[in-house]
């Protein structure tokens, strides 16, 4: 397996959200499933997902925040000239949205 880093939104997930979406993936997506398993609701499962999307949303955007700010500072201190800035910012969208 290749060393790679995690993304930043895994993080972002307490123990409990890590084990609902293993559960989630290993039973391909169904809802239906996992309110059998947790022994919950459709619509209570339903709201466990939509809050961990929000919370991965919220992850994601906080780390794309830190690193478009480290860009500027680097740019306004002169430690990075602007075009370099723009190719950095520019591969970090390309990765980030994939």
């Amino acid at each position: 397996m290749q060393d790679r880093q995690l993304p930043s939104w895994l993080y972002a997930l307490n123990e409990e959200d890590l084990k609902f979406l293993k559960l989630f993936l290993l039973n391909s997506g169904s809802l239906k499933a996992l309110a059998g398993i947790y022994d919950l609701s459709y619509p209570t499962i339903r709201l466990r997902l939509d809050r961990l999307i929000v919370k991965v949303q919220e992850a994601e955007t906080e780390a794309q925040d830190a690193f478009v700010e480290a860009l500027k500072d680097l740019t306004f201190a002169g430690k990075l000239d602007a075009q370099d800035a723009q190719k950095l910012l520019a591969i970090h969208e390309q990765t980030t949205q994939a």
